[in-house]
């Protein structure tokens, strides 16, 4: 649940930092995959960090 949440707020991030930036549609697009991946894996760390603690 922790990763879903984090990849979907590095989605919403990278396509608004590339809009700001005045980016196209494409950049928004790279961005937000960029972005989505990289947060999405750091939460999945956490969340593996929360399983083994909770143990």
């Amino acid at each position: 649940m922790i990763y879903t949440i984090a990849g979907l707020f590095g989605i919403a991030l990278g396509a608004l930092r590339a809009k700001k930036a005045g980016g196209n549609w494409a950049d928004m697009a790279q961005y937000a995959a960029g972005f989505g991946i990289a947060f999405l894996l750091i939460g999945f760390i956490i969340t593996l960090i929360v399983h083994r603690m909770a143990v």
